[in-house]
């Protein structure tokens, strides 16, 4: 465990003029925030300096890791709740130290947000250690699951799911993680036939590089530059939403010629944050790579990949981490993410919506969340 502050972050920080903004409600009530309230509050510790191109959504809390989805015509946002746990920063991610969720919704892009309150804590989780870090949903079958990574008991992050009647929740956890499943980040994604694909794993704190063909090591490590990166990984999930079916796989993201990246192309490798989308009959992977701060994307013909990589889809934001998710709301594409307007600490969040856009070719145009 390294009990320092990674230099990275320590200079991100230092290059944020923001202002810590202390507006935390009780977490169990339900309340409404209009945007032009939140976006006036928010004007009120922004940075001259920067001109954000999206406001939080909320600032009552602090959220991160936005995972959207449109359930009854009403889009669902599922973020982390971040808070400040006092806990020093390390390269471990310590500091992210969430212990509940709030499922975040609104009638359209820019309409008033509604917090529905706690949807799960990890008080409720009878497997969970610590850290209830970014999750995400899907509904099938009448029935909404939430997918979320925590640390066991013996610290070691795996992925659990939880089902509630509503999309807002509360969620009930089962009584035990996923088979099969470790890491972070769950995302899942629903293809035209009905089949679910569970898309996971984060290296450094997200543990990845502890597993091997699907095995734990404890002696596991971080690749060197010359070495191929970790490669994210997928499992199909089984009809009942709960279990996997069949083995969990390595996700290949290649270049042009065929080749997977090396840990060295810290540009281009994948870091966390799996998501998943399909656009034209593709299928998009885009992930987040970590210590150099963008949102890539890659495209491929099938839900297992190979991806091949194609560009940026976020420039870095304000901010050490991005976590974001991609999805079409009445005929337009939207990305959420999160930056640190709010805090200017990289363990204090707030999410954003701004629309994206493609390239007649299916290419993404690369989006940058400051306009100066």
């Amino acid at each position: 465990m390294v009990n320092n502050v990674p230099e990275k972050i320590k200079v991100s920080n230092t290059l944020l003029p923001f202002l810590v903004v202390a507006t935390v409600l009780s977490c169990g009530k339900k309340d409404s925030h209009d945007t032009e309230t939140v976006a006036s509050q928010a004007d009120s510790v922004a940075s001259k300096k920067h001109a954000p191109i999206s406001q939080p959504l909320v600032s009552h809390i602090f959220t991160a890791d936005p995972s959207a989805h449109v359930f009854n015509g009403r889009i669902y946002v599922y973020p982390s709740h971040d808070i400040d746990a006092g806990t020093p920063e390390n390269d471990n991610g310590d500091h992210f130290d969430m212990r509940d969720y709030h499922v975040l919704s609104m009638d359209s892009i820019g309409g008033k947000v509604t917090d529905h309150g706690v949807a799960l804590s990890v008080n409720d989780i009878p497997w969970a250690g610590r850290q209830l870090w970014a999750p995400d949903a899907m509904f099938v079958n009448g029935t909404y699951y939430l997918y979320f990574p925590v640390k066991d008991k013996q610290d070691i992050f795996r992925i659990g799911v939880a089902t509630s009647k509503s999309p807002e929740g509360p969620f009930v956890a089962e009584p035990q993680p996923i088979p099969g499943t470790y890491s972070i980040d769950p995302t899942v994604f629903k293809d035209d036939d009905g089949s679910c694909y569970l898309y996971f794993g984060g290296i450094w704190g997200g543990q990845l590089q502890l597993w091997d063909n699907n095995k734990f090591n404890e002696k596991g490590q971080l690749r060197k530059p010359e070495q191929q990166a970790i490669l994210p990984r997928v499992g199909k999930l089984a009809a009942n939403m709960k279990q996997l079916d069949g083995e969990v796989k390595e996700i290949k993201i290649v270049d042009d010629q065929g080749k997977t990246f090396l840990e060295g192309q810290n540009d281009k490798r994948f870091f966390e944050a799996a998501w998943l989308h399909k656009y034209n009959g593709k299928y998009y992977f885009s992930y987040s790579t970590g210590d150099t701060h963008f949102i890539n994307y890659a495209i491929g013909d099938s839900p297992y990949g190979p991806f091949t990589y194609k560009g940026v889809v976020l420039n870095p934001v304000d901010g050490w981490t991005n976590h974001h998710s991609i999805v079409e709301v009445n005929g337009k594409w939207y990305i959420f993410y999160h930056d640190v307007q709010l805090s200017g600490k990289t363990h204090l969040r707030n999410v954003k919506v701004a629309e994206l856009k493609y390239n007649s070719d299916g290419t993404i145009q690369p989006l940058t969340a400051y306009s100066n």
